[in-house]
């Protein structure tokens, strides 16, 4: 276990071809064998590749307009004053936004399908992998080859209409190697599922904790909101879309959405194997040994932080320590879709604080993981109308 910078730099960026990902076998044949994150090398350098450019801040500009849909038809749901699960609802949300990421425009039918199935895989995801009928991680297997079925029909109607599309399945449909092959449907589908997976729980987890400390300092809330309705004034459209510039200027909003990500670390650490013998610091690290970069313990450790029990978004005023805020990783394995989950996490923060008041039900002090940390219960919260925000939704 790792809980420096200097040693998480040296397995993760230094050195990082003398460790490879390493994943349980029942994990890598939920995703697929040859999604992303299970690989290391040219192939993984190429997927990379396509993934951030299909991902990149001039890529994803575009998106601005599909993800405030999604975000305020998410927001209309819950207005109502019941009792929301948010981790779930924020789940649902970030799903749309990688459905919206991949695909672009996807029939209903086959959105719903999608949908279905993959909330049944990650049902069984991290379940026991006893394939016996009737148990959480048999139903996931099942729905998992349904979900290739799913995703072999939209890729052979992309290929047969010669749709070239500038969305992210489009980049695995166009891409060819130096030696002039393309990936074959298995390997799309793996991917496009890999990305769902690594796009929505962690998100998702983000955005509750979130509405959580927001709800739990209604100083900050207050200055959110007036920098949030600042941006509206602004918007000559009369906040009915956001732009790219207004995106990128919203300094307090974006140091909460840091401060969120240290202070709950939702990837606390990562797994790498050595494929040799390795020695650091006078350690040995025998070949095959297990090796956990701690990302939670750096980003609590006083040293790097003052007080960092204490949410305070105003620390990132200053420029954190090199290698001490991983929030996304580090090195070639590094989330390529930061820049996308941060896009989503201002847009709905924007709509939110100008659209609702909330509060939280019951208790709130403790984590359950699921594998992610979030909330007791998954932050459970009643959501209404601001009184005079009522036009906002028209």
């Amino acid at each position: 276990m790792l809980a420096s910078p200097e040693a998480s730099r040296f397995v993760l960026v230094n050195n990082a071809d003398l460790f490879k990902p390493t994943y349980p076998k029942s994990k890598e044949k939920m995703i697929g064998p040859s999604a992303l994150f299970f690989h290391q090398g040219e192939y993984h350098n190429h997927l990379r590749k396509i993934v951030q450019s299909s991902l990149s801040p001039e890529a994803i500009k575009k998106l601005i307009p599909g993800l405030e849909a999604i975000a305020i038809s998410t927001l209309e749901s819950w207005d109502n004053g019941k009792v929301v699960n948010t981790f779930q609802g924020m789940k649902k949300f970030s799903f749309e936004v990688g459905i919206l990421a991949i695909f672009g425009h996807l029939e209903k039918r086959q959105k719903e399908e999608l949908k279905e199935n993959y909330s049944i895989v990650d049902k069984g995801y991290n379940s026991f992998p006893t394939n016996i009928p009737g148990t959480a991680y048999h139903k996931a297997i099942m729905a998992r080859k349904r979900l290739s079925q799913i995703l072999q029909e939209i890729i052979c109607e992309r290929k047969e209409k010669k749709l070239l599309e500038n969305d992210l399945l489009g980049h695995l449909l166009n891409f060819k190697n130096d030696k002039g092959l393309s990936l074959n449907n298995d390997q799309v589908a793996d991917n496009i599922i890999g990305i769902l997976f690594a796009a929505q729980d962690t998100t998702a987890s983000a955005l509750t904790w979130i509405l959580k400390y927001l709800h739990d300092d209604q100083k900050l809330l207050e200055a959110v909101k007036a920098e949030q309705k600042a941006i509206c004034l602004s918007n000559e459209r009369g906040n009915r879309s956001l732009t790219w510039t207004q995106t990128r200027n919203m300094p307090l909003t974006y140091k909460v959405i840091l401060e969120s990500l240290r202070m709950a670390s939702i990837v606390s650490f990562t797994f790498r194997e050595a494929v040799v013998d390795v020695e650091y610091n006078g350690y040995l690290i025998p070949k095959g040994w297990k090796v956990m970069p701690l990302f939670r313990n750096i980003h609590h450790n006083p040293e790097f932080f003052s007080e960092p029990q204490n949410f305070d978004p105003y620390r990132f005023e200053v420029v954190p320590k090199p290698n001490t805020y991983l929030p996304f990783g580090t090195g070639a394995h590094s989330c390529p879709g930061n820049e996308l989950a941060k896009l989503e996490m201002l847009i709905l923060i924007h709509h939110l604080v100008n659209k609702l008041r909330w509060e939280v039900v019951g208790s709130q002090d403790t984590v359950q993981y699921s594998p992610f940390p979030v909330p007791q219960n998954g932050l459970p919260a009643r959501f209404w109308k601001e009184p005079d925000k009522q036009e906002l939704y028209n």
